[in-house]
């Protein structure tokens, strides 16, 4: 049976067996997208109640529902003041961070590795992570005010990515391949400006705030911290989304999305901007947490395929799961905290040393 494609404003006809495919992906879709959202709730909770002073799911609901709601003619609190500022003051905070830090470097690396049609590609690649990190590490070494890391981070984060561009465009700007080599190149160039910042810093004040800052922490995150990501996922997040089908076309190359009409380097120019703010706001905050926008890419794709319509959301909830489960790891796992970029380096380089293996590397080329 054939039926009319009236969406598309075309005469086409598709089949039926088509229409229900995708009625039945995006049925698929959704049930995805419900239940990694119920998760994510469970996980924070979790996260709540879970530390050196262990709280009950039922306080940490009570509590969570206390600044909701009116629960005062209810009875009696069921839970001590000292929990409701653990609560409320420490954990919810950091645990918001660690998830917008987790959803905003996964649907950079998400966007990156489609419009770079490269698997391989991270946040790390356009140099933007070494270059926030240098504007982080100035700020420590010249002891200014804490609002000016992350005012330093975007900064050096956005000359981080002109200087990429602009090494790639010495070859006129359109192989993909200079693109990702200029993005190593800023990278050493903002690594050996870290390095050098270290080896001039005071062993006795700066230098351990700067390698504690670089290792990566959510340790003394605020709601403030949250405020600067909020605006950066709310905005350039929003964005990418947006650009989602754009990305889908330009995944399949350059001459068939010019084809079609799309402006290439402007939407490669959008999308870039969009990652670098993204990616230098986590840095501002937690230092340089590496891995997660590599292979949380790649484990959405085992879930929803490869259409960034769909694998943009599914990315951004993973990541933040993702990133609230490490954190409560490396505050609870030890004594002391573990700096969450090295637990984040220790899971995601075997991960993906698996998922080498497991693909034996077909297809994952680009020329």
């Amino acid at each position: 049976m054939l039926v009319k494609n009236r969406n598309i404003g075309t005469n086409k006809w598709l089949d039926s067996a088509d229409l229900s495919l995708t009625s039945t992906r995006e049925r698929a879709y959704i049930w995805q997208l419900s239940c990694l959202f119920v998760l994510l709730l469970l996980v924070m909770i979790f996260a709540l109640s879970t530390g050196r002073y262990d709280i009950s799911f039922s306080n940490v609901l009570s509590i969570l529902a206390a600044n909701v709601f009116d629960i005062s003619n209810y009875g009696e609190m069921s839970w001590q003041i000292v929990e409701e500022r653990i609560v409320e003051l420490v954990r919810l905070p950091r645990i918001l961070v660690a998830g917008l830090c987790g959803a905003a470097l996964s649907i950079s690396g998400a966007a990156l590795q489609g419009m770079f049609r490269n698997p391989l590609v991270g946040p790390q690649v356009i140099g933007v992570s070494s270059g926030a990190a240098f504007g982080g590490v100035l700020s420590i070494l010249f002891m200014l005010p804490d609002y000016f890391i992350p005012v330093a981070a975007f900064l050096f984060g956005l000359i981080a990515l002109m200087i990429t561009m602009a090494i790639a465009s010495a070859g006129g700007g359109k192989n993909i391949l200079a693109l990702i080599l200029g993005g190593i190149v800023t990278s050493a160039f903002f690594s050996s400006l870290v390095s050098l910042a270290k080896y001039t810093a005071d062993p006795d004040d700066s230098l351990p705030a700067i390698v504690y800052w670089l290792l990566g922490s959510f340790n003394e995150s605020g709601y403030v911290d949250v405020l600067y990501l909020l605006v950066p996922v709310l905005t350039a997040g929003v964005l990418i989304l947006k650009m989602r089908h754009v990305i889908n076309i330009l995944s399949l190359g350059e001459e068939e999305a010019r084809s079609i009409g799309i402006n290439v380097d402007a939407s490669r120019w959008v999308v870039l901007l969009s990652c670098s703010l993204l990616i230098a706001a986590t840095v501002s905050v937690s230092g340089i947490v590496g891995w997660v926008g590599l292979i949380i890419p790649h484990f959405s794709r085992m879930i929803t395929g490869a259409n960034h319509a769909r694998l943009l959301p599914i990315s951004m909830l993973i990541g933040a799961i993702y990133m609230i489960l490490v954190d409560t790891v490396a505050r609870t796992a030890s004594y002391g905290e573990i700096p969450i970029g090295v637990l984040t380096s220790l899971i995601g380089a075997p991960i993906f040393g698996w998922l080498l293996y497991r693909t034996q590397m077909k297809g994952w080329s680009n020329d």
